[in-house]
């Protein structure tokens, strides 16, 4: 008999919450929106999607979510966090608010708008550097959007993928948690979130999915 299927959640406060869920039900998730502690009952999963990161910080305190998330994300929750995700997922944010809050699940070095202001966005490659993510298959589109420029990684964290040839770091991985600079969700490349489904899947006890 085939498993459920892994129930994940989407922060859905602010930013790119439609294109996660998309993507997300393409690589077998039944998705479930998270606006309220309530929420997060019986997921299995949970994406922070890009956005504002200070004011992500900001909505995640007043709707009483930043600290249960830290609290399910800290026990083993597997999470995936994406531009301004990231942000919220690093353990140290250049640049910020003295406010910003994070959730320090990735040993990891962030700087806000590390790449520049909203102008100079722009579509490039994320080259694979571990067979995680398939460098037989090449390069990964990436969209950057006033994206975080990860400036130090340390710990258990570690580089699945780079901004073209040798460039900074631009996925990450640490055990149960991803990050990603760039957008995923927005091209047509579904690596990251299938690399995402299966940490939900081995978290839960369910058998990894061919990719």
């Amino acid at each position: 008999m085939e498993e459920p299927a892994a129930i994940v959640g989407v922060l859905a406060l602010q930013g790119d919450v439609l294109e996660h869920e998309a993507a997300l039900r393409e690589v077998g998730a039944v998705v479930r929106r998270v606006r309220r502690p309530s929420d997060l009952a019986g997921i299995e999963g949970l994406v922070l999607p890009g956005g504002e990161s200070t004011t992500l910080s900001k909505l995640l305190d007043s709707s009483g979510l930043f600290a249960p998330i830290a609290e399910a994300v800290a026990e083993g929750l597997p999470a995936f966090g994406t531009c301004a995700g990231l942000i919220l997922l690093a353990a140290k944010v250049e640049d910020g608010r003295p406010d910003q809050r994070s959730f320090a699940a990735l040993d990891c070095t962030v700087r806000r708008n590390g790449y520049g202001p909203q102008r100079f966005s722009f579509e490039g490659v994320a080259e694979p550097v571990d067979a995680v993510l398939g460098v037989e298959t090449g390069p990964l589109p990436a969209v950057f959007i006033r994206a975080p420029l990860v400036t130090e990684v340390w710990g258990d964290a570690e580089v699945l993928a780079r901004e073209g040839v040798g460039g900074a770091p631009v996925v990450l991985r640490q055990r149960h948690v991803l990050g990603a600079t760039f957008h995923p969700e927005l091209t047509s490349d579904r690596r990251v979130h299938r690399l995402f489904m299966d940490t939900v899947r081995a978290a839960a006890g369910r058998s990894p999915r061919a990719r």
